[in-house]
């Protein structure tokens, strides 16, 4: 039993543990919950529960050592009550030891006694039955002294056998009433040992069960990070679809824009061109309404070109260039 109680005292202790939720639940629950975009992670109650719990097993912790503190006072406490009762024990057998001696002493001079009072009976008859009448006062006189001096011995013999049986026996009940408080005292040693043992038990129980919703939290958490993990990279790479689309969009844009602004170029070019042609052809037909020979036109063209470069869909480097050309066109007029 005392064997089963140190192993079960000696268990592990959950300081290490303690540490660990102490140094990973600040630092990595609250980021968790907070930088979370799901309701139902910050409002989980079991997160909420986890710093009453940390509190709780912290209490128990210390209440376990403070058992286990005096789980060894008991310990100790009980050793001297047994190395006390070993003791009375040992003391009360050498008692019974001495008592049976002395009681075999007394019946050893109890019989002598009697074989010397028997002998000085023989010899009184013997003396009386041989001696003169005169001599019987004297023999009686010394009968009645040795009767009286036995009966005085045996007395004192008596006595002396009862004052130290009393002494004894006052002894072994005092010894017997110590050892009656020190079998008290065990009791209550192993009644609080087994309730120590009931409750480390317990506290065992909720450090496994703390233990189990860590690993759950553990793997909750994992899952949730990978998926974070999943979405953003899925993000990224949208978002590096959408800038490329974009850097196409802006190259496709300026290659229209420089279309048309050659366009543009080439529309005004043609427009001034006809004016001046219809110009001219209203001042010839009202002054020389003859033929004239076909007449080249010489025009020329600007073409405005402008490059915008782009890097991941931002612009870098924005630039225009003029470019002039001529056009050369012969027209044929008939009247």
């Amino acid at each position: 039993f005392r064997g089963q109680v140190e192993a079960q005292a000696l268990g592990p202790k959950p300081d290490q543990l303690t540490i660990y939720l102490g140094h990973l639940l600040p630092t990595h629950m609250p980021e968790a919950s907070a930088s979370s975009p799901d309701p139902g992670v910050r409002g989980d109650p079991t997160i909420q529960l986890l710093p009453p719990l940390l509190a709780r097993l912290e209490e128990e912790t210390r209440k376990r050592e403070d058992a286990e503190h005096n789980l060894v006072l008991f310990r100790k406490d009980v050793d001297d009550a047994t190395l006390s009762r070993l003791e009375l024990e040992r003391k009360i057998e050498s008692l019974m030891d001495e008592i049976e001696f002395l009681k075999k002493l007394h019946e050893e001079e109890l019989r002598d006694l009697q074989v010397s009072v028997e002998s000085q009976q023989v010899q009184q008859v013997e003396v009386e039955a041989t001696v003169k009448p005169e001599l019987t006062a004297a023999l009686r006189d010394i009968r009645a002294q040795y009767e009286s001096i036995a009966a005085k011995n045996l007395q004192e013999a008596e006595e002396w056998y009862k004052s130290k049986y009393a002494d004894l026996s006052d002894a072994a009940n005092r010894n017997h009433e110590a050892l009656r408080q020190a079998k008290e005292e065990m009791n209550e040693s192993r009644r609080q040992i087994q309730s120590l043992t009931c409750e480390v038990d317990g506290l065992r129980g909720t450090n496994e069960a703390l233990l189990r919703q860590l690993r759950e939290l553990e793997e909750q958490f994992a899952l949730e990070a990978g998926g974070y993990q999943a979405g953003a990279a899925r993000l990224e790479e949208e978002l590096r679809q959408l800038k490329e689309e974009m850097a196409r969009h802006l190259r496709e844009y300026q290659e229209l824009l420089n279309v048309k602004m050659a366009l543009d170029i080439e529309i005004a070019t043609y427009r001034k061109l006809l004016e001046g042609e219809e110009s001219r052809w209203g001042a010839k037909l009202l002054e020389v309404p003859e033929v004239e020979p076909p007449q080249d036109i010489h025009s020329r063209k600007m073409v405005l070109i402008k490059t915008i470069e782009t890097q991941d869909g931002e612009v870098v480097t924005e630039s225009q260039k003029e470019q002039r050309s001529e056009l050369d066109k012969s027209s044929t007029h008939s009247y």
